[in-house]
Order: C-alpha cells, then structure tokens, then sequence
C-alpha cells in the first residue's frame, strides 16, 4: 500500500501549527492515493507529548521514536533513524516542513535514499498517481511546476499556507526506541540556549507588526515597539528584507520569500512597499493592514484597510488609540 510520512516537529512536547499543516497534507495525499497517513516523531526519553492528537489532522498511525540521542535535534541521528523508518515502510510519499529544521533533514534523508526532493512547496497534489508540485523560484518571481516519479517522493512545505484541517478522529500511537549507539555519534549538543527577550516568534504570532525602509532609521524601530506592546502578549516584529539586508533589524523577524511565511489574524505593514517577494510572505494574513504615504503602493493591492499618510504622524496616535480602548476593557 502506497502509505504517506508526515515527520512531524515538536518542542518540548509541544506540537506547532506547522506540524498540523504537515500532517494535514500527508492525510489529503493519502486519501488521493486510496492509502493511509501516518506520523512520526522523534523525541527524547520521557518526554511527554500528546501524540494521539495528530490523529485529528488526519494521521491513522503515530510512531513516536524515543531515545536520549533524539531530544535536540542531531543530524546524525536524527538521519538514520528516520532513514531506517522510511525504508522499511515503503512509503509513498514523505512530507516535512520547511522549517529551519526541515530545511536541514529532509534534504539529508533525500541524499540518504537517493531521491529527489522539492523544498518549499507551496501546491501539492496526486495527478495520476505523480506527486504534482509548485514551487517559488528566482526568490518568488516565477513558480515551477514538477512532477515526482520517484518513490518515495520527498517533499517540504513552506509553513502557513497549506490549512490545518482539523477532525474529531484519535490516530492509533506506537512507541519505539531505536538502536542508537551514542558514542559512535561525531556530534554532540553541548547547550541550548533559548532567547531571553521573551518576544515571540513571528511565525507563530497572530498579531504582527511589521516595518521597512519607510521607518528611516533603526533607532525609529522604537515607535513600532510601542505597537507590539499594546497590541498584546502574542504580537511580534517583522521586517522587510530590505530593512534586515541595511542591518536595522535581525533576519529572525524577516517576512517574506528569502524570510519566513505568516499567517496572523492581523498584519500591520508599516512603511513597506510591498514588493512581490514580501506579499508572498503574507498576504494569506486574515486582516492586513498597510500604512504608508505612497498612495500607489503595492502593498495597498493586497490590504483590507490602507492608511495614506506619514506613519511617524500616524503610528503614535494608533498606538495611543489602541491604548485607551485596551484600557477600558
């Protein structure tokens, strides 16, 4: 039976909303394929996870791989246990994410079995019986359309644009602990350190609030702060590339084609453009909303609510605004 992988991401026993997207891809290609889906993750010894509720994207089977070698992510490791579980599966199809951990294993597992992988799909499909995908090239300016003969067919997600969907079903859970001898391991995790500013990540806020060239300055990044702040716990940063390439703020906050892709429920593009590459990176935001003094700008193409104007006259009166409505609540 041709089956589908979905290698499913977690961080201390949590599961991302790209791990959903990923096993929610894998269930849709199953069912083209008349087969069934299943989950895989590796996790270190004694972690806690709730690996049954990938079954509700639609995984009929979850195998958790444990064991102490798998807690941080180790290519060594991490490789040849999931190279193992492939073959002996003979799977299909097998989907990752194009996370920056996805963007590291899933290309050594291809060169590991020997078979081609497309990176940072953003379409998908079974069209007889060929894995079908469209990818961005030339950074979003055109899209490649391919079709997959090889089997399995390695395939990575970008984040945030395929949906989550989401059933009442429970998927059947397997735990296993593989043969890992560790001291034959080149490499070693000495430390994790975890950031401190307590801010966080833009993939995964649902609240952004993003800056480009219009802000002049970096020390004018202040002024955006102040947004994020009242906005909330769950609002974060974002960048254009061309703010991140000046040196005005980290790569960690770009948005866009050479960035990271969001989904937030609001989207405040302040002094940014909207080059083609930038919108690819968010324009499936549910609520965008633009501010710039250029009333021809790209960026109001795409935006349910445009602000014309000079945002150092209108950021702080927003802010303020918003400030006194939370107030009240």
């Amino acid at each position: 039976m041709a089956k589908v992988l979905a290698v499913a991401e977690q961080r201390d026993g949590k599961f991302g909303s790209g791990t959903h997207e990923v096993v929610s891809v894998a269930a849709r290609l199953a069912q083209d394929l008349g087969s069934t889906a299943q989950g895989v993750v590796l996790a270190g010894t004694g972690v806690s996870l709730d690996a049954s509720s990938l079954g509700s994207f639609g995984a009929d089977k979850i195998v958790v791989i444990e064991h102490d070698a798998l807690a941080d992510y180790n290519p060594e490791a991490w490789v040849s246990t999931l190279e193992n579980l492939i073959r002996e599966g003979e799977y299909r199809v097998v989907v990752f994410s194009a996370t920056t951990l996805g963007k590291d294993l899933a290309p050594r597992i291809a060169a590991r079995l020997d078979v081609p992988l497309a990176s940072d799909v953003t379409e998908v499909d079974i069209s007889d019986g060929m894995v079908s995908v469209t990818r961005p090239v030339f950074s979003g300016k055109a899209f490649a359309h391919l079709e997959i003969d090889a089997s399995p067919a390695l395939i990575s997600i970008r984040p945030n644009v395929f949906p989550s969907v989401e059933s009442v079903a429970e998927g059947e859970v397997t735990t296993v602990t593989p043969d890992i001898n560790v001291s034959d391991l080149r490499i070693r995790v000495l430390e994790r350190e975890r950031s401190s500013d307590g801010v966080v990540d833009v993939s995964e806020a649902s609240v952004i609030v993003s800056g480009g060239r219009g802000m002049k300055a970096p020390e004018n990044w202040s002024l955006l702060e102040s947004l994020r702040e009242v906005l909330g716990a769950d609002a974060a940063l974002g960048a254009s590339r061309a703010v991140v390439d000046a040196g005005w703020r980290p790569h960690g906050e770009q948005v866009g084609q050479t960035g990271k892709t969001v989904a937030p429920s609001l989207y405040i593009a302040v002094g940014i453009s909207g080059a083609v590459q930038h919108l690819a990176g968010m324009r499936t935001a549910k609520t965008i909303v633009a501010i710039n003094r250029d009333a021809d700008a790209p960026i109001f193409g795409v935006a349910d609510y445009g602000i014309v104007g000079d945002l150092f006259e209108v950021l702080p009166r927003l802010t303020d605004e918003i400030a006194e409505l939370r107030a009240k609540d």
